[in-house]
């Protein structure tokens, strides 16, 4: 078969990054079998299994020079993928063929390598978060002060600022990334467990002597770069935390899909809008048409990832006792697609972040037609002041409000509130007096000051001193 005629996941083909297409590759998977199996027999040899340096020697020289052609023979002899892997590797380390694997179950470099498999990804995901908070951070501060619309239940309210807005997106990814800080830093490894976890192969091996198969899975944890190794497993270690993993994905692609929503109804206003190329094709029919394709995009890539997060806890559910199989085949799909669809996501945002148009002109048309209600509450207040009546004077602005609202859903070109009020003696104000209280910039509260003081006191701080942890960005596709 031909690369035409055979399915193959488009993830891999039009999303996800080669850095993290690479990590979730068969090479990388089976190279960290490879390194858990050398491991397992250096730190045995230590603790005085009689395996030859020569065996050791061999293991190191083929680490990642694997014959998958060789494999897949052996895979269809056996019909145990582990073991066709563990034959190749003695194939080409004829010494230590007999000691590779020693006292090991499966579990042991599949589940330790999806550990660090895993690890790996939520340190890629963490440096794209961190290129996304730095394009949202400069998007945020060249319009801090910029009077926009707010929105409560999808309807107008009170003003705030482009770049205040900007920030509700920015704290969504600050609090995934003290989410992904802290998985990065606690995940334990599988470690050295045994058939059932008992570790009852290798207490065997070392003639009952608890403190070598203690410090064995020690050596073993620590070879492979993980602070511990879970306390106590099954067969398996307990895939909850499969679903601690997938709980820090799934958040970071549902900021992204906020994020992806509020931009997509911006574009609708004609406020904000994201990046289009000059020869970019918004529809084939209606060549008039900019359409948010990349905000849609991490909409429809994160309502993915969104419905595989449920999966590891039904998985964790139904592990009963020290494990069942029906994880296995469920497993290999739905953890590295998780990964690789929130990668994509992320390089999305990142693009469009990075390349938001605004529309200052707009913006400010359509809060116009809004902040005339948004003043009346001010108007009250002088009116009882000028020493109305401040239930008489509600009752008035509830009036005018409803019927010149009205008048613009009707067609009317403009919000003619003030006018209405203007012309009622009982408020005492003339058209200009009541158009000075009409400056968009101080109905906006503090949202200036607060996106200096949040970039200032939570955004700079974290990305201070780091730098890009995830290669540059890649280009977009349809």
């Amino acid at each position: 078969m031909t690369g035409h005629d055979r399915y193959s996941s488009p993830l891999a083909e039009r999303y996800a990054s080669r850095a993290m297409l690479e990590l979730w590759s068969p090479q990388m998977r089976h190279g960290l079998w490879r390194r858990l199996w050398l491991a397992l027999a250096e730190a045995e040899q230590r603790l005085g299994v009689p395996i030859p340096d020569e065996a050791l020697a061999q293991m190191r020289a083929h680490l990642d020079d694997i014959d998958f052609a060789a494999v897949a023979v052996y895979e269809r002899r056996f019909r145990h993928d582990v073991m066709a892997h563990v034959h190749a590797f003695g194939d080409v380390a004829p010494a230590a063929h007999k000691f590779i694997h020693l006292g090991a179950t499966s579990a042991f470099v599949t589940d330790n390598a999806d550990l660090i498999l895993m690890r790996r990804g939520l340190v890629l995901l963490r440096g794209k978060v961190v290129r996304v908070l730095r394009a949202l951070a400069a998007f945020a501060r060249e319009w801090r002060d910029e009077p926009t619309l707010g929105y409560t239940h999808l309807q107008p309210a009170q003003p705030t600022t482009v770049g205040k807005r900007a920030t509700l997106w920015m704290q969504d990814l600050v609090l995934d990334l003290a989410d992904l800080d802290h998985r990065i830093a606690t995940l334990p490894c599988r470690g050295v467990k045994g058939t059932t976890g008992t570790q009852a192969s290798f207490l065997e091996i070392f003639e009952g002597d608890h403190a070598k198969v203690r410090e064995l899975d020690r050596l073993v944890t620590a070879a492979i770069g993980f602070p511990g190794s879970i306390p106590v497993s099954g067969q398996t270690y307990s895939r909850k935390l499969d679903a601690q993993v997938l709980g820090v994905v799934g958040g970071v692609s549902a900021s992204a899909a906020k994020f992806s929503a509020d931009v997509r109804m911006l574009q609708a206003f004609g406020e904000i809008e994201e990046p289009f190329e000059r020869d970019q094709i918004g529809s084939s029919a209606m060549a008039y048409k900019r359409n948010p394709m990349r905000s849609e995009r991490i909409a429809s890539l994160a309502r993915f990832v969104a419905s595989l997060e449920p999966n590891a806890n039904q998985t964790h559910g139904v592990q009963f006792f020290e494990r069942t199989l029906d994880d296995s085949a469920n497993r290999r799909l739905v953890i590295p697609e998780s990964f690789l669809a929130t990668d994509a996501i992320l390089g999305l945002m990142e693009n469009v972040a990075s390349g938001l148009e605004v529309h200052p002109a707009r913006i400010r048309r359509r809060l116009m037609d809004e902040l005339p209600f948004m003043a009346t509450e001010e108007l009250i207040v002088k009116a009882v002041r000028s020493g109305g009546n401040r239930q008489e004077a509600h009752e008035r602005i509830r009036r005018y409000s409803i019927d010149a609202a009205r008048a613009i859903k009707d067609g009317a070109p403009r919000n003619d509130l003030l006018d209405r009020i203007a012309a009622d003696d009982a408020f005492g104000m003339t058209r200009d007096e009541l158009e000075a209280t009409m400056d968009p910039h101080r109905f906006v509260g503090r949202a200036p000051q607060q996106v200096d003081e949040f970039l200032a006191e939570v955004v700079e701080p974290l990305l201070a001193g780091t730098t890009d942890e995830a290669p540059v960005m890649e280009e977009v596709r349809v």
